[in-house]
């Protein structure tokens, strides 16, 4: 069997080609690849936590332009992060995500969620932080940190980008990743599927990733949480079977990537799951909330996980790295 290629020049043809492909052909091709690169039989186990809640400029749960119902909150105490990263290690998970609502932190924010993420690594967990936008000093700040993953979707197309985002260009969330990955940083980046965009721009945003000077090592496909009170509020609902061949086409693109079944899936069955399994997913957000919106609760995932033959990845920090995780380094 022919490893899979590692490419970074995919046409917009050659991806819709793959989109097109018979729904028993694309997963038999994603499988195949899938196999390659990973145990398909286990998955990787993240946490996210919203350590800044609320005041969001754009559409989403936590915007500061709509009633969603959701209060405005303060950064949380370093010791309320370390307790929820205590729990979510109990429960199984080896990375620590922190989310903050923020369209780009400042140096005294900063300060803030190093000390949270030097103590989440002091756990022995992965740590993953998403703050919005970054300057060069910044990401290379959070790297001196110990910080492993940080997160910054495209979400969409470029074309279809303004119909969503009005805060930032698009260009500026390539600049964020840039500087990231830059830094030495891992980057974790994707999108969210089911905003009334096309496939054409599903296609096209698999194509900004995919052909980034680096593949990302993490890649979430979210599906979009219909959040009464924000203008994607009653957007018509994607097919699952499209869903399930983005999760494929992006197994396919980037083969050594962690693609990660992300928000939506209170929304999905045990059925439309499994499916994402076998399309190449191999990580999930566990717990009951991802930062303002339901989660599945761990007990919920487990009992998925045993019924499908699934284990959980351990957790594998670089020895060089750990020897400065400790709070205060």
């Amino acid at each position: 069997m022919t490893a899979a290629v590692i490419r970074n020049d995919w046409s917009l043809d050659e991806i819709r080609g793959l989109f097109a492909l018979p729904f028993n052909d694309l997963m038999f091709r994603a499988q195949t690849v899938h196999r390659q690169h990973f145990d398909p039989n286990r998955v990787q186990v993240s946490t996210l936590l919203s350590i800044k809640t609320g005041a969001c400029a754009e559409y989403c749960s936590q915007s500061a332009k709509y009633d969603t119902g959701l209060e405005r909150e303060k950064l949380l105490p370093l010791d309320e992060v370390i307790e929820a990263a205590q729990a979510a290690r109990a429960k199984g998970s080896t990375r620590f995500c922190m989310g903050a609502a923020w369209r780009n932190p400042t140096d005294k924010n900063l300060d803030r969620v190093v000390e949270m993420i030097e103590a989440v690594r002091g756990l022995g967990m992965e740590t993953c932080v998403t703050l919005g936008m970054l300057t060069e000093p910044q990401a290379r700040r959070l790297r001196d940190s110990g910080l492993d993953y940080y997160n910054h979707n495209l979400d969409t197309s470029p074309e279809f980008y303004g119909n969503v985002i009005t805060t930032r260009t698009f260009q500026d969330r390539l600049d964020t990743l840039k500087h990231v990955r830059q830094a030495g940083i891992n980057v974790c980046s994707g999108g969210i599927l089911g905003m009334g965009e096309s496939g054409t721009d599903r296609a096209r945003m698999l194509q900004e990733l995919v052909n980034l000077p680096q593949h990302p090592q993490s890649v979430p496909i979210n599906m979009l949480v219909q959040v009464e009170g924000t203008p994607l509020h009653g957007s018509e609902q994607l097919d699952p079977l499209e869903f399930v061949r983005s999760i494929a086409v992006a197994r396919i693109l980037m083969p050594k990537s962690h693609v990660r079944l992300s928000a939506g899936r209170t929304d999905m069955s045990d059925e439309m799951q499994a499916l994402c399994f076998l399309a190449g997913a191999n990580s999930i957000f566990y717990g009951e909330r991802l930062l303002t919106t339901d989660n599945p609760d761990a007990d919920r995932d487990q009992a998925l996980f045993d019924r499908l033959g699934i284990n959980m990845e351990a957790v594998e920090i670089e020895a060089d790295r750990q020897l400065c995780s400790g709070p205060g380094h």
